[in-house]
């Protein structure tokens, strides 16, 4: 439902990163709470998973690319990971999951999973300006408006939202690429190394943390 490779990226941004202090990723989700993020949701050297009722976007791009692990350069081994980055000038997602399952935290916490839901029954969909989702995999239903398929990376569309290759991003101009005027992706099920937003509103946010896995958003 965002890469690492995003060095001197003029977006604002704001990581939520599973750190060994759970206290420290609980302040996070006050900064969510109030409306901070605005930017970007990443796990350092982890992807993570997301799931979604619906994710109805416009001006949609899609290209390969190299995340990389936070601190890591992604031209030497196990530096970065292939994804498939999907922009959009703007989307709504309805029924919004995010988790994170991080293991060997310390102080006997063992597994801690990090969930977060926005966007569900009662509440407005999450709305998104200039997103960008890093995926290494994704399950939906996908209906397309006017889709171009095969065209080259650095040939795709620019909108004052963000669309075409992110700036800041080390991907292929040359590479295969396709677009289309409108997406529509249902039953979304997908892993992701990051997502990154311009504009980021989440109603009705819960922000979760349990020991074991039992919590992520699909198992």
């Amino acid at each position: 439902m965002s890469s690492q490779v995003r060095g001197g990226t003029r977006w604002k941004r704001f990581a939520v990163v599973m750190v060994p202090s759970v206290i420290a990723t609980a302040a996070v989700g006050v900064g969510l709470a109030q409306g901070a993020l605005a930017a970007s949701f990443s796990v350092s050297g982890q992807d993570f998973k997301v799931t979604a009722d619906e994710l109805h976007g416009y001006d949609f791009v899609q290209y390969g690319n190299v995340a990389a692990e936070r601190g890591s350069d992604p031209k030497l081994p196990g530096g970065g990971h292939a994804v498939a980055v999907s922009g959009f000038s703007k989307a709504t997602i309805t029924n919004m999951c995010q988790s994170v399952a991080t293991p060997n935290l310390p102080f006997g916490l063992g597994t801690v999973t990090m969930r977060l839901e926005a966007g569900g029954k009662g509440h407005d969909p999450v709305y998104a300006e200039g997103l960008y989702l890093d995926v290494s995999q994704l399950d939906a239903d996908a209906k397309f408006k006017n889709i171009d398929i095969g065209v080259a990376a650095g040939s795709l569309p620019r909108t004052d939202k963000g669309t075409g290759i992110q700036p800041g991003t080390q991907a292929n101009p040359n590479g295969f690429s396709q677009r289309a005027e409108e997406a529509v992706l249902t039953g979304v099920k997908q892993k992701a190394w990051a997502t990154t937003a311009g504009t980021f509103n989440l109603s009705g946010l819960k922000l979760r943390l349990n020991k074991g896995t039992d919590t992520e958003c699909y198992h």
